[in-house]
């Protein structure tokens, strides 16, 4: 059985979009040059929001994250893998990591694309301030 969560957050006019091993949404309002992995601000959940079935899922063994971002009418679809070490505890973060680190940001592993993977297009819609929604599903 999936589960399911969905984050709202929007982009900001200083997303770069070029960290080459991650991406993040953050609860965090401000954005500085240096967050160059960070594609959304103002979530409205981090990882320590998640509930516990969703928690519980992603923790499983062989668990597989799919998450779909949206920006207006453009969709990216991110492929990670969950891991029985994950913290999910983060009050602010969700990271997604091309590597296997494990933090209390991390949600998902070893994903598909990461910040600088993503089209520019939806990037420059980000830049925009554009809402992004993020649905995450654990199959």
């Amino acid at each position: 059985m999936a589960v399911c969560e969905l984050i709202r957050c929007r982009g900001h006019p200083l997303v770069s979009s070029r960290h080459p091993t991650t991406f993040e949404l953050t609860k965090d309002e401000h954005l500085t040059p240096a967050g160059d992995c960070i594609i959304g601000v103002g979530a409205d959940k981090g990882a320590a929001d998640l509930s516990d079935e969703f928690r519980a899922a992603l923790r499983q063994e062989g668990a597989e994250l799919v998450t779909t971002l949206r920006c207006g009418d453009l969709e990216v679809v991110v492929r990670s893998e969950g891991h029985p070490g994950l913290f999910l505890n983060h009050p602010t973060d969700l990271v997604w990591r091309r590597s296997e680190h494990l933090c209390g940001r991390t949600i998902g592993i070893r994903s598909d694309h990461v910040a600088r993977t993503l089209p520019r297009e939806f990037v420059e819609r980000l830049r925009a301030g554009e809402p992004l929604g993020a649905e995450l599903i654990v199959l």
